[in-house]
């Protein structure tokens, strides 16, 4: 006869775990299935942790959790034309302890992560592929995986299982992803002397920088490519939506190797070696693509709920905040014993008075706007890159002639497009 759970958790990941903690901590009978050999061996992100969320999930995480650096001081890179306008923030507050986010490995925290599950007395069952979801009727009763006797129960399933999420396909909870809405993303981790990387970052000991980088950084692609720093290794990566890579016919190496060979960038992962190269699909459609949430006994959560947001390189706070949303729905559900699809809406409702559907709602129309305009990729940082170079060149130029020049160079899109593309550009961000 299949074991019975209260609740059964597919995937081990920030938002799993996060849906775990809360239903585990309340008393309700959890299993978490994860396909990799441990929590964190198949998990793929940028490798920045948002204090806040963690927090919210297991108080003071700081003092105990596998962090990298606290991020100290962030960068961004206009990339174009051989020029780099580097515009960073060293904020107090970020120096401060408990410190705004952390640079972590997901193979490390994710485990710590899990064990806090575990310790809640959750049950974490790894090498276990889901293979679909048990139903009656239009209700999820539980999983069939592929080990023997593989079936469990579950008075609510949460569907964690990453941006691809066959489950909820299989549930017609969404649509098989498209080209335009999921960016894909190349990861490598490469290992260097904690001095080097303080010396080249410019940093004290033991803090941490995060750069992110468009324009010629993604090859002018619509997306973003980004370094962060641990202890001893450099995190690096390029993500680009995935319909413009399969247009251009790149393979996700041609970006990396690219983003890698740039001068700037060379100079400071020089002398490393490749510890690890990762490949991974990011969901960036946002509130345009969100899934049906909620059914009778399941919910779905994190990536396989398409909660990116990837103007603020916002993900695994997202995750983790819709995990935690998720759980407590599903513990409420548990004390009414009622898993219907209408008990299980206080997810979603969670959801719509949270930062998280407002983030996504108020950009809706960023995506397609950048889309029709790669120009903002391609062009624009070239052009301010070239701008800034000319009002830094002391050369005997009149401050005037030199003025006609900084606008010669911005108006080689068009004096009124430009003018277009900014006002354009305010209204889907505003």
């Amino acid at each position: 006869m299949a074991e019975k759970f209260d609740g059964i958790v597919v995937g081990a990941g920030p938002a799993g775990i996060a849906a775990a903690l809360r239903m585990a901590g309340a008393g309700m009978k959890v299993a978490v299935i994860e396909r990799g050999e441990y929590p964190g061996s198949k998990n793929v992100m940028g490798g920045i942790l948002y204090r806040q969320p963690t927090e919210e999930l297991v108080p003071r995480f700081y003092e105990e959790a596998p962090l990298e650096r606290p991020i100290t001081e962030s960068r961004l890179w206009l990339m174009g034309d051989g020029n780099v306008v580097s515009i960073g923030c060293r904020a107090a507050a970020f120096a401060e302890e408990p410190h705004n986010a952390y640079s972590v490995l997901r193979a490390k925290f994710d485990q710590w992560f899990a064990s806090k599950a575990v310790e809640k007395g959750a049950l974490v069952l790894c090498e276990t592929v889901v293979r679909d979801c048990l139903t009656e009727g239009d209700r999820v009763v539980g999983i069939r995986t592929d080990r023997p006797q593989g079936e469990l129960l579950a008075d609510v399933v949460v569907l964690a299982d990453g941006v691809n999420s066959l489950l909820a396909r299989e549930l017609d909870m969404r649509e098989e992803i498209r080209p335009d809405r999921v960016a894909q993303a190349v990861k490598e981790v490469i290992s260097l002397p904690p001095g080097k990387i303080e010396d080249r970052f410019n940093i004290e000991r033991g803090e941490g920088v995060s750069i992110e980088a468009i324009g010629d950084a993604t090859r002018g692609l619509v997306g973003t490519a980004w370094i962060y720093t641990n202890r001893d290794s450099i995190s690096i990566g390029v993500g680009g939506l995935l319909e413009g890579v399969g247009h251009r016919r790149l393979r996700p190496n041609d970006l990396i190797e690219h983003f890698k060979g740039l001068p700037p960038v060379r100079r400071l992962i020089e002398g490393g070696k490749t510890e690890e190269y990762l490949a991974h699909l990011i969901p960036e459609g946002g509130y345009r693509s969100l899934p049906r949430l909620v059914g009778k006994g399941v919910m779905v959560v994190g990536d396989a709920a398409m909660l990116v947001n990837g103007l603020h390189r916002e993900g695994s706070n997202m995750a983790m905040i819709s995990g935690k949303f998720a759980g407590e729905a599903a513990v409420e559900a548990w004390k009414r014993g009622d898993f219907s699809r209408r008990s299980l809406e206080a997810y979603v409702d969670k959801l719509k008075d949270s930062f998280i559907i407002k983030d996504l709602k108020k950009y809706s129309r960023a995506l397609p706007f950048f889309e029709r305009n790669p120009h903002f990729f391609r062009l624009y940082p070239g052009l301010v890159g070239r701008a800034v170079a000319e009002f830094l060149t002391v050369d005997g130029v009149p401050k005037r002639e030199k003025q006609a020049r900084i606008f010669d160079i911005l108006y080689e899109r068009g004096r009124w497009n430009l003018y277009r593309d900014l006002y354009n550009a305010w209204r889907v961000l505003r």
